[in-house]
């Protein structure tokens, strides 16, 4: 049921790629192109002893103020002295606007809940900075945010009082712009520099702002203003070691092709802003998705949507997918058991068979150096197992798929995959069919 592939007739030895991608960071969890973590607030499905099976997940994590987690998360008030406005009390935080912040005091206490949060000697994981108070471009800031541009206004207006309108205006815009870059530049480069086997990023970032579903001919594309503002935001790509965008469904999009033109631009302007900083390789992509559809607690994401946006992920060639759950989404029995039901029948197994496939194009298709990404990013190809050809099993703790792909599934792959090598490792498409039953451990 998951191998959406057209088929082939011929197995070839070596695949030309339309385009070669360029190398990315090798997997934070070895040999594994494709991972799934979990990070949701499940303490009270625990205290009212309702099992949550969460083995198809290689990481499990919670958005808990909880040290020494693969994925640590910093809210706004859990690094440094961050400057902002409560929209309902238009009380000011920390100087309220960036430009009269503290930038000295917020570094030195944002070291300190490093410290706390990730110890100096952990393994490799994830670092995320959720900011979303204000954007640090003056155009991104509107609707609710746009009190910050309002703000800055009346700042400059009172360290400048002779200056023309139209000066006043582009004193606040340079005030604002500057000092935002300074926190956020600034506080990634702390982070960097103490833990750097972390992978650090801002949620939510690099923005596409395709929410047009609604409008006919949506073709799920982040409009020319959008990208020429991620430009404009290579200073924070170029501190970034990991980009972490966001593919929540609005329930409108429920079984809607839409979801999946949703979910695939926004990951291609995250891998296309990947490739934008000097490093010699593209930082890996984490995507943030939830079981549940945005706005609301009570219905999870079907099959085919979880194929939209997880299965876009991994096809474009994400490392992996977040699935985040706030406070509010599991804090009682029925929650709690929906969400027990819904991972037993729905979410493990479809996680587990693509992280299984990821983990075997890996092997068969790029020698286990690099992961598997579409040849075309706006076909419909995925990689999934095919159900008539692979069983996946529950076994010993882990979820296991067991199977052998036949020569029509790798073909499949041959002609709608190619390649993205490893940074510092050579490899090609070039099919070695696995021999035997294959057993894939996720």
């Amino acid at each position: 049921m998951f191998l959406h592939l057209l088929p082939c007739v011929i197995m070839s030895l070596i695949i030309p790629a339309a385009s070669t991608p360029p190398p990315t960071e090798p997997p934070l969890i070895s040999k594994h192109p494709f991972v799934a973590v979990w990070n949701a607030r499940t303490e009270q499905c625990r205290d009212l002893d309702i099992p949550l099976d969460t083995a198809a997940f290689q990481a499990v994590t919670t958005p808990a103020s909880v040290p020494g987690q693969f994925l640590t998360i910093f809210y706004e008030d859990r690094l440094g002295l961050y400057p902002k406005i409560d929209p309902a009390s238009r009380t000011r935080h920390e100087g309220g606007v960036p430009q009269n912040g503290n930038l000295t005091a917020h570094l030195l206490k944002a070291r300190l809940q490093i410290d706390h949060y990730i110890a100096e000697d952990e393994s490799p994981g994830l670092a995320v900075i959720d900011w979303e108070s204000w954007r640090p471009l003056w155009a991104q800031n509107w609707g609710y945010k746009r009190i910050y541009q309002k703000l800055s206004m009346a700042n400059a207006l009172q360290t400048s009082p002779f200056l023309s309108l139209n000066e006043i205006s582009q004193l606040a815009v340079d005030q604002f712009q500057r000092a935002g870059r300074s926190f956020m530049e600034r506080t990634i480069q702390l982070g960097v520099r103490e833990r750097p086997s972390r992978r650090w990023g801002f949620y939510l970032f690099p923005y596409c702002y395709n929410y047009n579903w609604d409008r006919p001919g949506y073709t799920g594309q982040c409009s020319a203003k959008a990208r020429e503002q991620n430009r404009e935001l290579t200073w924070l790509w170029e501190h970034s070691t990991a980009l972490f965008p966001s593919v929540y469904l609005h329930p409108a999009l429920r079984n809607s092709p839409r979801a999946a033109l949703y979910a695939r631009y926004r990951v291609r302007e995250a891998l296309r802003v990947a490739a934008l900083s000097k490093r010699q390789y593209a930082m890996p992509i984490y995507v943030y998705s939830r079981p549940l559809y945005r706005g609301q607690n009570r219905i999870f994401e079907t099959t085919a949507d979880l194929v939209s946006t997880v299965g876009e992920s991994a096809a474009l060639g994400a490392a992996g997918v977040v699935m985040w759950g706030g406070s509010g989404d599991y804090k009682d029995k029925a929650s709690c058991q929906s969400l027990s039901d819904y991972l037993t029948s729905t979410l493990n197994p479809y996680l587990a068979n693509v992280t299984a496939a990821a983990m075997l194009c890996s092997r068969a298709l790029c020698q286990g150096r690099g992961r598997c990404v579409r040849q075309s990013y706006n076909s419909s190809v995925y990689l999934h197992l095919d159900a008539a050809r692979f069983s996946i099993l529950r076994a010993d703790g882990k979820y296991v798929a067991v199977g052998i792909p036949s020569t029509e599934n790798l073909n499949a792959w041959t002609d709608n995959f190619t390649c993205q090598c490893y940074a510092g490792r050579e490899c090609e498409p070039r099919l070695a069919p696995p021999a035997g039953i294959q057993v894939i451990s996720v």
